[in-house]
């Protein structure tokens, strides 16, 4: 059965209302827990959406399935984390603690050893026996890939009481944590080469951009006798001493006449035409002659002429030969592969960064966001159809994404703000939401009198109109020293920092680190009375801080760490945690340790829209059909409230409380 008839397959079962054709196939996964709950919980996660252009756009007419739920139950803006990340704020819902109890505080931490960013949410090691022979080295032990987050699951908690889930998606769970429950993972989950995404774009027109561009890699091609020839990057190959950089080739065909070109790779061949999207296409990087790693990856086929433009998306993990963790049971992932064909497992699916980067214009990436999309919604379909017992989650990613990237568009006051552009595409908010809208109308359908539905968003959207160069800041106040000024803007990394005259710095979107002696490698600050004094004054000085330009305080509120944390994890938080004020958040140089000469500048990037400010500025959403006593319900209570649904005694360690 191919994949085009699977899908039919199950298009006539969901129709015919009855999943017994897909079972006695053999291709439904069954989930671990056995037990009929007299009770279910639907829960739909769409991430990012915003309270308050929710209520808006409710109050006009525009989304009737939200209007519905908020009348029959209840509507409430949702608590976030401090701060509100999306791989905190999803951590937070799933253990029901806070960051002090789930070790998760910002998409980077730092290893203070040595003053070097790390990924918060994943670690991934490499073997540790080997046997090397001549040029190879063969692995004696597997490596692993270890989530790093603590705490217990809620979907691991029902498993101990034998009560089914299926959590399909859901943030800051790769790898995804032990269990027998049906799991997918999603945001963290990264490409083929262990990154949030590296695209490859192939142009005769390399003029107007970068050789290096974060996110993607940019080749100058040649056409000659209407042939490029180019080669596609895969992972590093561990297998050999000098760990080169995989490849395969790649060929692209060109019509003399129109605007079509044939690509060639791996004995395959398929013909795009210009503006046009491929199907997903499996590769093969080899590895040594008994090993490989497979990926998958769309062809879009930008331009052929008067230039030659090619863009291939991040290489993906092939869901149905994965070579990283991405599913439980492992089965799974092969499950949903056989059903619907390959489909998008990198994290963030959406490329951002190509449209950022201008290698992907608005609509172009839109279409890619809609594949996503589309996939998503098959699948929702799916497991909506064979949902009978327990628990489902279903993540949605989109709302996210365009929201990022085309707030600029609904913003007249941002620097990236375009009128003929907002005339085209200012819509693309709002349209996300009514198509949330019609996800929330099939979910409504499905729940009974017996199911919990719930639907929440991890935080809402704030415009990111300029950018505050935190590091820049600290040098300006006499907490930074730099070793050259003059090179100051030219270093990442704190290349340029002077340690023994430094008493404070930033990595991550939201942390602020003292460089405390006994800690840091460099430290001189003396942990007790000394670090207290210095974290407070710190605090205080960045609240009070006005932006020259707009007058306004971009810093709304300081968190000191070890005030707004509890839980056992509390003495490896940053010390203080940045709340940025309305339109205002991090630049893109604090993360890596670059500091730049502006303490603040303004934020001309697509990337318009944030949420890793001041939790007050960015609530999220809570929408369910029952009554919601709880005033001020968070995240976390969440928790403790799917627990109690099911009667299960709610861990001593959560810190959430029911919300009804």
């Amino acid at each position: 059965m191919n994949h085009i008839d699977r899908r039919e397959f199950i298009k006539l079962s969901l129709a015919a209302g009855s999943l017994l054709a897909l079972e006695s196939s053999g291709l439904a996964i069954k989930s671990f827990g056995n037990r009929e709950t007299p009770q279910k919980v639907l829960i739909l996660g769409l991430d990012g959406i915003d309270h308050r252009l929710l209520q808006a756009w409710m109050k006009e007419g525009k989304l009737p399935s939200f209007q519905k739920l908020a009348s029959q139950g209840g509507f409430l803006p949702l608590r976030t984390s401090i701060p509100p990340q999306s791989p905190v704020a999803w951590s937070n819902f799933i253990t029901g603690m806070n960051p002090g109890g789930h070790g998760i505080f910002d998409f980077v931490h730092r290893d203070p050893e040595r003053y070097f960013p790390v990924f918060s949410a994943s670690e991934t090691t490499e073997a540790k026996k080997t046997v090397r022979i001549g040029n190879l080295i063969l692995p004696l032990s597997g490596g692993e890939v270890i989530n790093m987050r603590k705490g217990k699951a809620f979907w691991q908690i029902l498993e101990d009481y034998d009560i089914p889930a299926t959590v399909f998606k859901i943030p800051a769970n790769y790898p995804p944590v032990a269990t027998k429950q049906r799991t997918i993972s999603g945001m963290g989950t990264p490409d083929i080469l262990g990154s949030y995404g590296i695209f490859n774009y192939y142009t005769t027109e390399t003029k107007e951009l970068k050789a290096d561009i974060g996110g993607g890699r940019i080749h100058e091609v040649s056409v000659i006798a209407n042939k490029v020839e180019a080669k596609l990057p895969g992972p590093v190959n561990t297998f050999k001493s000098d760990r080169p950089e995989s490849e395969i080739d790649i060929k692209v065909f060109i019509d003399p006449i129109n605007p079509v070109a044939k690509i060639s790779l791996q004995n395959q061949e398929f013909i795009l035409k210009e503006g046009e999207w491929s199907s997903w296409k499996r590769i093969d990087f080899r590895m040594i002659p008994t090993q490989s790693v497979s990926g998958i990856c769309m062809f879009y086929l930008k331009q052929v002429r008067p230039n030659f433009k090619l863009y291939i998306s991040p290489v993906n993990i092939d869901p149905g030969r994965a070579a990283l963790p991405i599913s439980t049971p492992k089965g799974y992932a092969e499950e949903l592969e056989k059903i619907f064909g390959p489909f998008f497992t990198k994290g963030l699916p959406a490329d951002t960064k190509a449209l950022d980067n201008e290698v992907l214009n608005d609509g172009e990436f839109l279409e890619q966001d809609d594949l996503v999309l589309r996939e998503r919604l098959e699948m929702f379909d799916y497991e909506l159809a064979r949902f009978s017992s327990g628990l489902l989650f279903y993540y949605v990613s989109s709302t996210d994404q365009r929201q990022h990237m085309f707030w600029r568009l609904i913003d007249k006051e941002h620097p990236s703000y375009d009128p003929a552009l907002a005339k085209k595409y200012g819509n693309t908010i709002e349209n996300i939401y009514k198509e949330t809208d019609k996800i929330l109308a099939k979910a409504t359908e499905k729940a009974d009198k017996d199911t919990v539905l719930i639907v929440m968003s991890d935080h809402g959207f704030s415009p990111f109109r300029r950018s505050f160069n935190l590091n820049t800041w600290l040098k300006e106040n006499g907490y930074h020293t730099l070793i050259n000024p003059f090179k100051q803007g030219r270093e990442d990394l704190f290349m340029n920092t002077n340690w023994s005259r430094t008493k404070a710095y930033s990595f991550g979107l939201n942390s602020l680190y003292i460089n405390q002696k006994g800690r840091e490698a460099e430290g001189i600050v003396k942990r007790g009375t000394e670090k207290e004094a210095l974290v407070r004054e710190i605090a205080q000085e960045l609240e009070n801080f006005r932006d020259p330009k707009t007058g306004e305080r971009p810093v709304l509120r300081a968190y000191i760490a070890k005030d707004v944390y509890q839980g056992p994890y509390v003495d490896i938080a940053p010390d203080i945690i940045v709340g940025y004020n309305h339109g205002y958040r991090t630049s893109w140089a604090a993360p890596l340790g670059r500091i730049p000469k502006e303490i603040i500048e303004d934020n001309k990037e697509k990337w318009s829209g944030d949420h890793c400010m001041d939790p007050e500025v960015v609530p999220g959403i809570l929408l369910t059909n029952r009554k919601i006593e709880a005033e001020s319900p968070a995240l976390y209570d969440l928790t403790p409230t799917i627990l109690k649904i099911f009667g299960v005694e709610i861990p001593k360690e959560i810190r959430g409380k029911p919300i009804f």
